[in-house]
């Protein structure tokens, strides 16, 4: 059996995080996304795998290879333009031969859920069920058959929705073909799919565990999940005089300095320095190369590699790109004085404590305050003692 992953998008809505990499390159648990899925199809017993790249896709490669230093085989095609799913899974046709798993590359999906769709009769769509269902592909249910599947709409027939896994024989290449342009002018998977449901041999198979990882605030959550399972692991130097409660990983040549505190599950990248005196709390991950200095305390967020937060600041639930820099005070509120949920440019995150989303290369003064629901793009420069708060577009300079 093979797998298709589709990774050509770019992510729109995780910007400004995808300025710089394709989003299945976000980090999660000191990991790419898109590495948690591949390790899990490996070990769901699928050894060939095949990746339709397109956005960016340098990333991709050179962190992946030709896969063998993750066990897999891996050949690459070219979506040259986002065109839609029934597009970007008819560039892997050259290479499959058999039947195969299809998988959105952002999904965070169990190997317990793959290997059962990998043990039922062909064709397959994964499902599962969701409190906002207008946000997706809506599906109805005969039995253990998908009976009716529409795009996201404003009065949903279910919350049973598609969930973006599939199972396919070969066949489905010649049913691509027949695919017409949307609306939108994408060739849509979705399309291809109604003749299996009008001859009703769409089965359904319903995800034990399914996240929707579309936007920032979403990686805080799978952050969160793929940490319940984590390891306690301490490759690093760990002081006199640090306090440890909970299971974390500490790579090789990180040095937590003492002082510090640290309530896992948390961890830390290569060659990253703690401390003194930091407060790390629980759900955490802080990149390759970073330093975390005095009197630092980070809740619950996400830290891109060579990220700097050198003293006396506070980042709450947030997510921050690769190659920042955190003057002395500056901080991230998290909270809203009514307790209200938080929005970010006007989406909200579901969250009542949510911080920022920070994208790569942003440099802050000294004693700045960024506002719940900011979003501050990258190669940003902000002046000392400013308030952030909304939008700041890419490379906005703040004096």
């Amino acid at each position: 059996m093979q797998c298709v992953i589709l990774a050509a998008g770019e992510g729109s809505r995780m910007r400004p995080l995808t300025t710089s990499r394709p989003k299945v390159m976000l980090p999660l648990a000191g990991k790419p996304s898109l590495e948690h899925l591949i390790r899990n199809v490996k070990e769901a017993g699928i050894s060939d795998i095949i990746i339709v790249v397109g956005y960016r896709e340098e990333a991709i490669r050179d962190h992946f290879g030709d896969g063998s230093g993750f066990g897999v085989s891996i050949k690459y095609v070219v979506q040259r333009k986002q065109l839609g799913t029934a597009d970007a899974l008819r560039t892997a046709e050259p290479f499959v031969t058999d039947t195969f798993l299809m998988l959105n590359g952002d999904m965070v999906i169990t190997v317990d859920d793959l290997q059962k769709i990998c043990e039922t009769k062909a064709p397959v769509m994964a499902v599962s069920t969701t409190s906002h269902p207008q946000d997706f592909g809506v599906v109805t249910l005969n039995g253990d058959k998908i009976a009716s599947l529409e795009e996201k709409s404003l009065e949903p027939k279910s919350n049973i929705i598609n969930a973006g896994a599939y199972l396919f024989e070969t066949e489905i290449f010649d049913i691509l073909k027949k695919v017409s342009p949307s609306s939108r002018g994408e060739y849509e998977l979705t399309d291809a799919l109604m003749d299996y449901i009008a001859e009703n041999r769409l089965s359904a198979h319903q995800l034990s565990l399914w996240m929707d990882v579309g936007y920032p605030w979403d990686m805080l959550s799978a952050n969160e999940h793929i940490l319940q399972c984590l390891e306690d692991r301490r490759l690093g130097v760990i002081e006199e005089n640090v306090v440890i409660r909970g299971n974390i990983y500490l790579g090789k040549g990180a040095v937590i300095k003492s002082g510090t505190y640290i309530e896992g599950p948390v961890i830390i990248g290569e060659n990253t320095t703690v401390g003194p005196n930091a407060y790390l709390r629980p759900g955490t991950t802080v990149g390759k190369n970073c330093h975390i200095g005095h009197a630092v305390e980070i809740k619950n967020s996400i830290i891109f590699d060579g990220t700097k937060v050198p003293h006396y600041n506070y980042i709450g639930d947030s997510v921050i790109g690769s190659g920042c820099n955190f003057g002395a005070g500056t901080k991230i509120a998290n909270l809203r004085h009514d307790h209200g949920i938080v929005k970010v440019s006007g989406v909200s995150t579901g969250r009542k404590k949510f911080g920022a989303v920070i994208g790569d290369n942003v440099l802050f003064g000294i004693n700045c305050s960024v506002n719940t629901g900011s979003s501050i793009g990258s190669g940003c420069k902000i002046a000392p003692n400013t308030l952030v708060t909304g939008k700041l577009d890419n490379d906005t300079v703040v004096k």
